[in-house]
């Protein structure tokens, strides 16, 4: 079997993702489905023979990449570039509020329509930039390496791959293993429930 140098995951849910609920750059924690789901990202992922453990530093995704890095290893190292994406006045907020107060703006998040900014937040453009230059450190470093990230720092980092800021979300599931260099909209290699909450 073939792996890829780079691996993306996403942490393991959160009573956010639960509630689906806009959590931003919040110090969420998991809950018990995430720390299971962790553990279980922990045991896939110690066959891939990684040497290098890069995550996010908000809560949720530092606490999966601990529990990864228990089982293979590894120091996580923290880059705040792949933190997930500001989602400003829409921080705490559930989908469905938001869908049904400003139905237009939560298309266009929903579309990743280029341009696209969270109301007092970050916009996709800026997101992809900072991921995209986290990404070439970390494919600078010692590969084969896991990144413990964010759903939609997975979407940014693939339209910052393909050049084109509107690619559209996917169902990517709490604690899935995605490869860097895989095909937008292929699946995931760990399967799931999943939002498009962060």
């Amino acid at each position: 079997m073939t792996h890829a140098l780079v691996y993306l995951a996403r942490h393991g849910q959160t009573a956010y993702n639960h509630e689906g609920r806009f959590q931003g750059q919040q110090a969420i924690p998991l809950n018990d489905t995430g720390r299971a789901q962790a553990a279980e990202l922990a045991e896939r992922a110690a066959g891939y023979g990684f040497r290098a453990l890069w995550c996010s530093p908000l809560l949720r995704a530092r606490e999966t990449a601990d529990i990864v890095a228990a089982k293979i290893g590894l120091e996580p190292k923290e880059d705040a570039r792949l933190m997930e994406t500001d989602a400003g006045d829409w921080t705490d907020l559930t989908f469905a509020d938001v869908r049904a107060k400003t139905p237009e703006p939560f298309d266009a998040f929903a579309a990743a329509e280029p341009g696209f900014a969270f109301p007092g937040g970050e916009s996709f453009t800026q997101q992809e930039l900072r991921v995209d230059a986290a990404l070439r450190d970390v494919e600078a470093g010692e590969l084969p390496a896991l990144v413990v990230c964010h759903g939609m720092v997975i979407r940014a980092a693939f339209a910052a791959r393909a050049g084109d800021h509107s690619v559209p979300f996917e169902r990517v599931p709490n604690a899935a293993l995605v490869p860097l260099d895989r095909v937008v909209g292929a699946g995931s290699e760990l399967g799931g429930e999943a939002t498009i909450a962060s």
